[in-house]
């Protein structure tokens, strides 16, 4: 898990990572900041309260519209989630691609 250090991640790289580390029993989490679901993606809302249910060393994924927001937010995540890894998704769902595949 220390090679996770990454302030963000693009949308490959989120896909990829959470394949390789979910294969290895880590949950990686999208987390949804501004209520606007991203299509074909499970994602969660917001909520410390919840989030802090997850097993400690899970990899939450935070975006926004556009990524400024969440990762100018990372220092506040992190301190929030110490117990996890926490991310931004480079470019929001602004960049996102719903059609986007990523082969092994």
């Amino acid at each position: 898990m220390d090679d996770i250090i990454a302030d963000e991640w693009t949308q490959e790289q989120f896909l990829r990572e959470k394949a390789r580390l979910e294969a290895l029993g880590v949950q990686v989490v999208l987390v949804d900041t501004v209520l606007s679901p991203i299509d074909k993606v499970p994602s969660i809302t917001y909520n410390p309260h919840e989030m802090k249910r997850y097993p400690e060393g899970t990899v939450f994924v935070f975006y926004c519209d556009t990524g400024k927001s969440t990762k100018e937010r990372l220092g506040e995540f992190r301190k929030k989630f110490s117990a996890y890894r926490c991310i931004s998704l480079y470019g929001g769902r602004g960049y996102w691609r719903k059609n986007l595949q990523v082969t092994p």
